[in-house]
């Protein structure tokens, strides 16, 4: 499938969209970075960190500490306020292979804002196919293209790899960017990144 590969010199945007984090970086990241990054989907659960902490509460109290933490964020760098899906951390498997789809025609950036967007600024759940489907036809993405495509083992395949991809390149949690060598993790990593771009 087209976009299972990247180019080794470019940097490379690796995110889940179940990620708050990521929405974060995603919201950002356009206007940080000096040089054109690609946008990867990868399954956090298959890397060596697996989705790390976000949603491993262990109480309601945790639970309302780490949103609040992601809340304030999304203020200190003057995005809209978040609004939380109903069921948290959400099922992004669909989502993600419609990412790995709209990737490879060349809608994966416009989709993955678009996606993180109904997740993050409307509260709408990605485990719901059709709040998916909003976002893909946002990006004039043919719903029946979309379901079709979600469905096909060459898209599941695609986003395997580029999930061993990113673990092969040393991210073991979301979200990461990878340039030329250099790693940046977390939610201030893209900071970090184009500080070490510009340098």
């Amino acid at each position: 499938m087209a976009g299972s590969s990247t180019d080794s010199s470019q940097p490379a945007f690796y995110f889940d969209l179940a990620l708050p984090d990521c929405y974060l970086v995603a919201e950002r990241i356009l206007h940080l970075l000096p040089v054109a990054c690609e946008w990867r989907p990868v399954l956090a659960s298959g890397l060596p960190g697996g989705p790390g902490g976000f949603g491993a509460w262990r109480c309601a109290r945790e639970r309302e500490i780490e949103l609040a933490h992601l809340e304030r964020e999304a203020a200190r760098h003057g995005l809209q306020p978040i609004r939380w899906p109903q069921e948290l951390p959400l099922d992004s498997g669909f989502a993600m292979r419609v990412a790995t789809y709209a990737a490879s025609i060349g809608r994966g950036v416009a989709f993955a804002q678009a996606a993180f967007r109904q997740a993050y600024a409307a509260g709408r759940d990605l485990s719901v196919p059709d709040n998916v489907l909003i976002a893909a036809s946002a990006c004039e993405m043919h719903p029946a293209a979309v379901l079709k495509a979600a469905g096909l083992r060459s898209t599941c395949d695609a986003l395997a790899r580029t999930t061993a991809e990113a673990a092969q390149r040393g991210v073991d949690s979301l979200p990461a960017i990878w340039t030329d060598g250099a790693l940046f993790s977390g939610a201030d990593g893209v900071d970090a990144a184009a500080s070490a771009l510009v340098a």
